[in-house]
């Protein structure tokens, strides 16, 4: 297999300086920064605007397009990081300075190109690169100059073809869980907020139940330095909770209180972060692991996990809202005494009669969870050998 440096290829150019007098919450056009790289997808949900009135020709090249692959040129835990860019047709979006956007000739093929460079192997290559005190950066020669397998055109689509097939059913289960998500918020909402099965009028024998008192709330642990390693269990903060075990991830080695110790199934709140973005409820699907502080891990006192993790879904609003009113250099925080505040109506009868109804979308869930990281993980293992020809594409039926 021939090798050649990316620049053979396709080019890469940073985005625009919007000045952070010009961006808002709320706007015409979302801004795609560092942060919207998310794993190797771009994430455009939570982003900042800018009104198209200030928008010229000068920002022509900046708009980005349908599968553009960006690549994150800044960050301790992003730099080198790449995305592609999946987007709805009407939506309109523009490319933040840091954040770089590649484009191929003619001998290269963007979605190959995308494939190789989001592999665990040239992720770390990326990674590695990173140079300069405080934030590692990147320029676009030094990613330019980062040499990959360079077979035929026609090959280099063929390859993309094949792993695309994984990619889009990752993506379809992805709308799945979102759909699941929704249909559960929508049954909470009709249960413990409109009253529906109970005629539209809240039973009498309901009372007030704080939301501390639904679940046993334990806080992840400290770590010394002295703990860290490069084997045991993974330490999962809240960029593993966004986006999994990446390489950037570290790993505790030495024996921890069993009550730090996570595993699938458990429900995870993170208390602290940006109000937006991080604080949020997740059901971990990755295993064992061992949690970092910030994080609760949430057990129900109930026997009730789907109750639980779709409540404290319903509340991910009231939850932003408390940490933006204590918010101090970007980040807020939930309390304790904030959950001991907090309070919705029920009895036990019936949080038993609605986690027997909401169990079923939440193992399903978490299922389609598990199913995505079987697809990722053997979609990277073929990368390699279709890259390097060990496997032959001619004779891969998709």
């Amino acid at each position: 297999m021939e090798y050649k440096p990316i620049k053979d290829g396709a080019t890469v150019y940073s985005g625009f300086a919007f000045k952070r007098n010009d961006l808002s919450s709320t706007g015409d056009y979302p801004i795609i920064k560092i942060g919207n790289l998310v794993g190797s997808t771009v994430d455009y949900s939570k982003t900042d605007f800018i009104s198209k009135r200030l928008i010229s020709d000068k920002h022509n090249k900046y708009f980005l397009n349908n599968k553009d692959v960006l690549i994150a040129m800044t960050g301790q835990g992003s730099v080198g990081r790449v995305a592609q860019l999946r987007k709805k047709e009407q939506d309109i979006l523009l490319l933040n300075q840091r954040v770089g956007k590649f484009v191929c000739n003619e001998r290269l093929d963007n979605d190959y190109l995308f494939y190789v460079l989001s592999s665990a192997y040239y992720q770390e290559i990326l990674f590695n690169l990173g140079y300069g005190s405080g934030q590692p950066n990147l320029s676009p020669e030094t990613i330019l100059s980062v040499s990959i397998p360079f077979p035929d055109l026609g090959i280099q689509k063929r390859i993309a073809s094949i792993l695309s097939t994984f990619e889009n059913r990752i993506a379809l289960n992805t709308a799945i869980n979102e759909n699941l998500e929704q249909q559960a918020q929508a049954l909470f909402k009709a249960w413990f907020v409109d009253f529906e099965p109970f005629g539209g009028v809240m039973p009498d024998d309901w009372q007030d139940i704080s939301v501390y008192d639904l679940a046993d709330y334990i806080n992840g642990a400290a770590f010394k330095k002295a703990e860290y390693g490069d084997s045991g269990l993974p330490i999962i903060k809240i960029a593993e909770l966004k986006s999994g075990i990446t390489d950037s991830t570290q790993y505790c080695c030495v024996r921890k209180d069993d009550k730090y110790y996570i595993d699938d199934r458990d429900i995870l709140f993170s208390w602290s972060g940006n109000p937006d973005t991080s604080i949020d409820t997740f059901l971990w699907s990755r295993g064992k692991a061992i949690l970092n502080q910030h994080t609760f891990r949430v057990v129900s006192k109930y026997n009730a996990p789907a109750f639980t993790y779709f409540l404290l879904k319903y509340l991910k609003p009231q939850f932003a809202h408390i940490a933006s009113n204590k918010q101090t250099t970007g980040l807020g925080h939930v309390t304790v005494a904030d959950l001991k505040r907090l309070q919705f109506c029920s009895n036990i009868a019936t949080i038993n009669e609605f986690e027997a109804l909401a169990a079923p979308i939440f193992n399903a869930i978490f299922a389609i969870y598990k199913e995505n990281q079987h697809l990722v993980a053997l979609r990277d293992t073929l990368l390699p050998k279709l890259m390097n020809g060990e496997i032959d594409v001619s004779k891969v039926k998709i």
